[in-house]
């Protein structure tokens, strides 16, 4: 005996379509596929809905992944409330860093991801205070915080995923063999080139940042405001 035809109406209504909503989808989908899948298609699969209705509310794939990485930065904690400033600013940053690599994909995508939300303005905020807290002028820790963003980015994306080994080795290689006739400062540094842990590496580069940002004045701007 075949089954009646089910009346739509008698389905349990979907749940209106949000913002919100599509992008803890898109964030689960993330987690569960990576980013490639992240796409308009997919996620009206996920939501079942067909793509054009989820233009209403998210404009392209491309502010769809920023306000992925705006979602993923709300798991970034606030700022420590012990250590000095500087102590403090690196580790928003680590925390910023280690998020990004857990999501290998986001990684990359976040070199030109826009994001504007509300985690992303928190973390800013987060950032200039801090800045501010160690006496900063105003203009250099505005530009400064683009600078420690764009490298922590830089290194999450450059270490996400799997690193080929046989191209290390060959980097290794290539700079222990070096003559000292044709490159004697890479043969007097080869062994200090690629020494160190990555989170000491970080570390040292975060302070390096800092340091540079705290006693390089911006160059004179019609617009720029006193400290």
């Amino acid at each position: 005996m075949t089954a009646s035809p089910r009346s739509r109406r008698e389905r349990p209504a979907k749940p209106a379509l949000t913002r919100e909503g599509i992008v803890a989808a898109a964030v689960a989908i993330l987690r569960a596929e990576g980013l490639r899948k992240v796409t308009m298609r997919r996620l009206a699969q996920e939501l079942d809905t067909g793509p054009a209705s989820l233009y209403v509310y998210v404009r392209s794939t491309d502010e769809l992944h920023a306000a992925v990485l705006d979602e993923l930065l709300g798991t970034v904690g606030p700022a420590p409330a012990e250590g000095d400033w500087r102590e403090r600013l690196e580790k928003v940053l680590v925390a910023y860093t280690a998020m990004l690599l857990e999501h290998p994909s986001l990684a990359r995508s976040a070199l030109t991801a826009r994001p504007s939300g509300p985690n992303y303005l928190r973390l800013i905020e987060t950032l200039l205070d801090l800045l501010h807290a160690g006496g900063v002028p105003r203009a250099q820790a505005a530009w400064g915080v683009d600078l420690l963003l764009q490298h922590a980015t830089a290194t999450a994306a450059e270490h996400a995923g799997e690193e080929s080994t046989g191209d290390w080795q060959a980097l290794t290689r290539a700079l222990h063999e070096a003559p000292s006739d044709t490159h004697p400062h890479i043969a007097a540094s080869a062994g200090v080139l690629l020494s160190g842990t990555p989170e000491a590496r970080l570390s040292w580069a975060f302070q390096t940042l800092i340091t540079g940002i705290e006693r390089t004045a911006v160059p004179d701007r019609p617009d720029r405001e006193n400290p």
